[in-house]
């Protein structure tokens, strides 16, 4: 035993076993390639600062961004019935939906809430992409389907955001079906004059985008979303046809009439707020005096800054 066991050696060891940083730490844009340190991309709700491309968040982001003080009341999740064809491929269609589970915290892919946005009462309901795509089955419906019943009863608003990949395939004919009975649920919504308003988000598609996203009173799209039934590649490939390059995006959705406008996430809650006083006949919401922004620095006070120190300059030189 020496110095070098006893003291060189652990301080090497110590030195080569430090805890490595997370590599998330910095995100990059899929659409710049500009790096955006992880804290800034979150204050700014996901939203990249320099080329304003949206990145996907999570339901529950979603919730906390749209409701005032990010508080809500989960609406509970109706039980259905678990694995119900028994459907098998590469693995157990239980043991993927536990998976799924285990990742997001969340029973299926879609969750519904209750809360407060600018001092109205709303119920909101968020597609979870990363529960097996966000796509419908029948727990997805069946919440889908009791918000919307919630929300005909007690006459509260809804906003759905969707973002899925479409019907799930491991519940077959049982998770089509689902496109009829949410289509009756928004009708009944319609029937008691509630506004139903749907956010569309990247990416939308599938039998989501066949029945209840297209149906809202107001459709909403984020900067940039895919929004359609099919995919791009099949589709040309059925038509042998080359598609324009900005094919089902909101912009070409917005310029065919398929969506009443685009709205940045950054401008989302307060324009929600607005679209349904407009509907429901309110007075337009006006926020506290401490919640209200300071006012910009227009080109007016620049120049009258600039012409005050020009005199001043003129006096101390005389």
């Amino acid at each position: 035993m020496n110095w070098i066991t006893n003291i060189v050696r652990p301080k090497i060891g110590s030195f080569l076993n430090r805890k490595e940083m997370p590599e998330n730490l910095w995100i990059k844009c899929p659409e710049s390639g500009q790096m955006v340190f992880h804290k800034d991309l979150e204050a700014n709700m996901g939203v990249i600062p320099g080329s304003g491309y949206h990145m996907k968040i999570s339901a529950s982001e979603r919730m906390k961004q749209l409701f005032d003080d990010g508080e809500y009341q989960l609406i509970e999740m109706p039980q259905v019935a678990q694995d119900p064809l028994k459907f098998r491929d590469k693995s157990r269609y239980v043991d993927k939906l536990k998976e799924a589970r285990k990742k997001t915290g969340l029973e299926d892919s879609v969750i519904a809430a209750r809360g407060i946005v600018e001092e109205l009462e709303m119920i909101a309901v968020c597609h979870e992409m990363a529960f097996i795509g966000g796509s419908l089955g029948m727990a997805a419906g069946d919440m889908i389907i009791k918000a919307m019943e919630e929300a005909a009863a007690t006459r509260t608003p809804l906003v759905l955001f969707a973002a899925s990949g479409g019907a799930r395939m491991q519940e077959g004919i049982l998770s089509l079906m689902q496109l009829p009975r949410t289509t009756v649920a928004v009708q009944m919504m319609k029937d008691a004059g509630v506004p139903y308003i749907v956010v569309l988000t990247n990416p939308t598609t599938g039998g989501v985008s066949a029945s209840y996203a297209m149906l809202g009173d107001v459709h909403i799209a984020e900067p940039g979303a895919v929004i359609g039934f099919a995919g791009r590649r099949v589709i040309e490939g059925t038509i042998r046809e080359k598609l324009p390059d900005d094919f089902q995006t909101s912009e070409y959705l917005l310029e065919h009439g398929m969506v009443d406008m685009i709205v940045s996430r950054l401008e989302l809650k307060s324009t929600l707020s607005r679209v349904i006083r407009l509907l429901l006949n309110m007075p337009a919401y006006v926020a506290p005096e401490s919640e209200k922004a300071e006012p910009a620095v227009t080109a007016e006070d620049v120049v009258e800054d600039a012409a005050i120190v020009e005199a001043d300059d003129k006096k101390a030189q005389s």
